[in-house]
């Protein structure tokens, strides 16, 4: 039977068919050009609300462009913690002096009611005293050191020492409580080096101000000492961070490494680099459980024991309230290491060197469970590999 000739209508059904082919395969294109767009826009706006209070960025980011201040704390009696001392806490008050520094007696002046004149009445003694705890206002004096000459009997004239720490005879120079004032001011309280030599009422220059620091650095016996006795401590805590080299404004920045405990803190002027890391007091620290920010540098240390810093935890959380704001998880982790912290306050307050398991039990317990749930609903991204539990330490206190 001989095949029927293709009719006009059927070559119309093919070209329609072709085109809604094209259609279809276009509006798959776009949808999935509308998915990674999605995706790229929810990345760039978890990026711009990233701030000081959920992330590692520092406070002076938080007023750049575009970016999202941290959202403001519940006011003083607004949370589920009313406010003042919290029971448990030690109690602090101005205690009354027995020996008090300096006694001022006050007495009554001006006229009697019947005219006569209070200078002259009788003293009867003290009725009632108020004590004032104060810091005296203290201001740079100047001291001359006069090196006298005496003539011995003879003949030979003795001229006096002058005394550590003075110059050649004509000159002038800073004595040492004002030269440990420019070290404190700027190591232990950052403060630049112009404003240190404002703050000061010589008005030192810049230069002499920041020439201290090298000084202060050049102590090499306290400086090991120091180091030993971090290398030794169980637990010590480590940072980075940036400072300007110089006293002038457009100086080279470079980074001030800090390795410490509660009483001691080693200082290294380097970068972030690893080899900065490897030349600092952390290749020694074998064994020692590191508290720091995750900064990559301290992964690449062998034999360190790693602690990320509880407050960056806290950071983290927000940063997870936020990105999932349905799930529970978020809250119940940060309230139960809230707690935990709270309570290693407490326990070391007391001279305990752990948390009683009975007082830690439920708060590890929700913890432990709000990272579970939180495994259990986001999945992990390929290609990134779990860290192995022995590399984790728990530090209770």
């Amino acid at each position: 039977m001989a095949a029927l000739p293709p009719t006009p209508g059927c070559a119309a059904c093919s070209a329609r068919d072709a085109v809604i082919g094209e259609q279809a395969a276009a509006i798959g294109e776009l949808r999935a050009d509308v998915v990674a767009l999605a995706a790229e826009v929810q990345e760039l706006r978890r990026r711009l609300g990233r701030n000081s209070g959920n992330s590692s960025m520092a406070l002076s980011a938080d007023d750049l462009p575009g970016r999202t201040p941290p959202t403001a704390k519940p006011r003083r009696g607004k949370g589920g913690r009313k406010p003042g001392k919290q029971p448990g806490a030690p109690g602090a008050h101005l205690a009354w002096s027995a020996s008090p520094d300096v006694t001022v007696p006050h007495f009554p002046a001006g006229p009697c009611g019947c005219g006569a004149d209070l200078a002259a009445a009788a003293d009867l003694g003290v009725a009632a005293s108020h004590q004032v705890v104060d810091v005296p206002l203290e201001t740079a004096t100047v001291t001359q050191h006069d090196l006298h000459e005496v003539a011995c009997g003879c003949g030979r004239v003795h001229r006096a020492s002058a005394p550590a720490g003075a110059g050649a005879a004509g000159t002038v120079t800073y004595g040492l409580a004002l030269q440990a004032w420019c070290v404190y001011l700027i190591v232990a309280h950052a403060i630049p080096v112009h404003r240190c030599a404002e703050l000061i009422e010589a008005e030192p220059s810049p230069g002499f101000v920041h020439s201290m620091v090298a000084r202060a650095a050049a102590v090499a016996a306290a400086n090991k000492v120091i180091r030993c006795l971090i290398i030794l401590a169980h637990v010590a805590c480590a940072d980075e961070t940036p400072i300007r080299v110089g006293p002038g404004p457009k100086t080279r920045k470079r980074y001030l490494l800090v390795a410490c405990t509660s009483l001691l803190t080693c200082y290294f002027l380097g970068d972030r680099s690893l080899k900065t890391f490897e030349a600092f007091v952390f290749p020694d620290m074998g064994g020692t459980v590191v508290v720091h920010d995750r900064y990559q540098n301290y992964d690449a240390i062998p034999g360190l024991i790693h602690q990320l810093c509880t407050q960056h935890l806290l950071r983290d959380l927000a940063d997870a309230a936020e990105t999932y704001p349905d799930a529970i998880w978020p809250g119940q982790i940060a309230d139960a290491l809230r707690e935990l912290i709270h309570r290693a306050n407490q326990a070391r307050a007391e001279g305990l060197t752990a948390i009683p398991e009975q007082i830690a039990g439920p708060a590890v317990h929700t913890f432990r469970h709000g990272v579970l749930a939180s495994l259990s609903e986001i999945p992990r991204r390929p290609g990134r590999k779990l860290r192995r539990q022995g590399d984790i330490h728990d530090c209770r206190v």
